[in-house]
């Protein structure tokens, strides 16, 4: 199900948005959210840019009813109207930080809800139990629809694959230039779409030769050591371990985000640099600002979307030329 967004101009470039898990609003609704997020920061920040953001085809590989679906069978409830006016005030809140400057630790840490114990949590337990290998049953415990994803026995995965695989063909079959942004356990997904792209024989032959322009993981989970495991191609050695159609990968791990509590990417992926399958991969901490019913939620696709340094990546991507893909200047 690919949700178009604003499509104007003579633009060959796309902008790609993949969501994480849970219940998530309508994809009208969720678009909406998400360029508006992103548009905002431009305005803040980068005004020079946001005639060219507009001018981007914008669309997002939505599989929210296929874990609504999945979720309500197991028993949960999901609030629709709620989540949706949440996640509108959210970003109303966010709007009103006028300047990148106060995106720092000094009102991050003035923000409501946010306790010592959810820093321990995130800092100190969850990389503890990765190391022992206990991070696997934490995730399918706090998050059934990504056990399921995992699940051998269920169609589930191959259903959100489908979604993301067949919006990143669309663009690439375009030959737009793609810049691709993926949120939480979403990014698991996008690479496991982006190994088969390079390497499944069903889909090598059409797409291996491809380029995403850049990729910007959001709060991804991709250096847990359980989930490493567990990405299509962990098996295989050498070239065929890894995706080989990114241009440049972006990873962004807010402070105290428990998704994220491996915060560096490039460390665990550098055998794509070694092996020339990537140009670079970059990691960025950041404060998420987002507050989701009264509490800090530092895994907030809004908060990571408006934030100075995503923003900057965005803008840098749409100012530049087709071949030129990587950020001038990291402030």
């Amino acid at each position: 199900m690919n949700i178009p967004g604003d499509i104007s101009g003579d633009t060959n470039r796309t902008l790609l948005f993949v969501h994480g898990r849970d219940f998530k609003p309508a994809p009208e609704e969720f678009m909406d959210l998400s360029l508006s997020a992103l548009s905002s920061g431009l305005e803040r920040d980068y005004p020079e840019s946001v005639d060219l953001f507009f001018a981007l085809r914008k669309q997002l590989a939505y599989y929210g009813d296929v874990t609504g679906e999945f979720l309500t069978s197991q028993g949960a409830r999901y609030d629709e109207a709620l989540d949706a006016s949440d996640r509108r005030n959210a970003l109303t809140a966010l709007r009103a930080i006028t300047k990148k400057k106060n995106f720092g630790v000094a009102r991050y840490d003035r923000l409501p809800g946010k306790t010592a114990i959810a820093e321990f949590a995130a800092d100190v337990i969850a990389p503890l139990l990765a190391h022992i290998g206990l991070s696997n049953k934490l995730i399918e415990k706090v998050g059934i629809d990504l056990g399921e994803y995992w699940n051998k026995k269920s169609y589930f995965s191959d259903r959100i694959r489908e979604r993301v695989r067949s919006s990143i063909c669309e663009a690439l079959d375009d030959g737009h230039d793609i810049l691709l942004i993926s949120h939480g356990t979403g990014c698991i997904v996008t690479y496991d779409v982006l190994w088969q792209l390079s390497h499944d024989r069903e889909y090598s032959g059409a797409y291996a030769d491809k380029k995403i322009d850049a990729w910007l993981t959001l709060g991804a989970p991709l250096g847990d050591s359980m989930v490493k495991k567990r990405l299509l191609g962990a098996k295989n050695k050498g070239l065929d371990r890894y995706p080989s159609n990114i241009v440049s990968w972006h990873n962004f791990a807010a402070e105290d985000d428990f998704v994220s509590h491996d915060n560096t990417l490039a460390d665990d992926f550098k055998p794509m640099l070694r092996q020339k399958q990537v140009s670079c991969i970059r990691d960025y901490r950041i404060y998420n600002m987002a507050v989701r019913y009264g509490k800090s939620n530092p895994h907030s696709s809004i908060g990571y979307l408006i934030h100075p340094r995503t923003v900057q990546i965005v803008s840098e991507w749409l100012q530049q030329g087709p071949n030129d893909y990587l950020p001038k200047n990291i402030f």
